[in-house]
């Protein structure tokens, strides 16, 4: 494995999570805000060691495979803790959990027969709306009058709709593959897709 430094900031996301988990559940305003900004820091993970991979042409096997599950382990304890806590309704975790196991378990079939990567400006936006959702639920606080728990609520149904959209899209476009993978003997491509995405 290479351990390029967008490398580092993914396990770097990985270990956040355990204490992401133990801040949430800090009593009072350390709770919630210890648990925003952890989530916060880890999101901003998210986007910088994509950008860095890029800009310095590091793009690794590795980074590949643990950069999507690191963002999937990420958002789906955060929902799961704010679902325990009463905070969101668990039909919204299961939508955006559910359709992050659909769409991940198609990538990784089309793998197997086709090297297009199929990748959404409409996902890239869920994701963002997804992460401030999350961070507003966290906070929990009225920040300058404004209630971040109605906030976040409000955000985090626009992420819903926009993850059913986004999924919908996918499955759109690879569409045709699914159907000529379905009738053609299976195939393994050349260049394996990138799975580092937000799709």
């Amino acid at each position: 494995m290479k351990w390029t430094l967008s490398n580092q900031l993914t396990i770097a996301r990985v270990l956040l999570i355990p204490l992401l988990v133990l801040a949430f559940y800090l009593p009072g305003k350390a709770g919630h805000f210890g648990a925003a900004l952890l989530f916060g820091l880890a999101s901003l993970t998210d986007w910088l060691d994509g950008y860095l991979a890029r800009r310095r042409d590091e793009v690794t096997a590795f980074g590949r495979f643990l950069d999507p599950v690191a963002d999937k382990l990420l958002v789906a304890t955060a929902l799961v803790l704010l679902v325990e806590a009463g905070r969101t309704p668990a039909l919204l975790a299961a939508i955006i959990i559910g359709r992050e196991i659909i769409i991940s378990a198609l990538r990784e079939w089309l793998a197997q027969v086709s090297s297009i990567v199929h990748v959404s400006l409409l996902g890239k936006w869920k994701t963002a709306v997804q992460m401030i959702a999350i961070i507003c639920l966290l906070l929990h606080e009225d920040i300058l009058g404004l209630n971040m728990h109605l906030i976040g609520l409000a955000m985090l149904w626009l992420a819903a709709l926009l993850t059913l959209w986004s999924a919908y899209e996918y499955l759109r476009d690879a569409w045709s593959e699914l159907i000529q993978a379905s009738v053609s003997p299976s195939s393994t491509p050349d260049t394996p897709p990138a799975t580092n995405e937000n799709e």
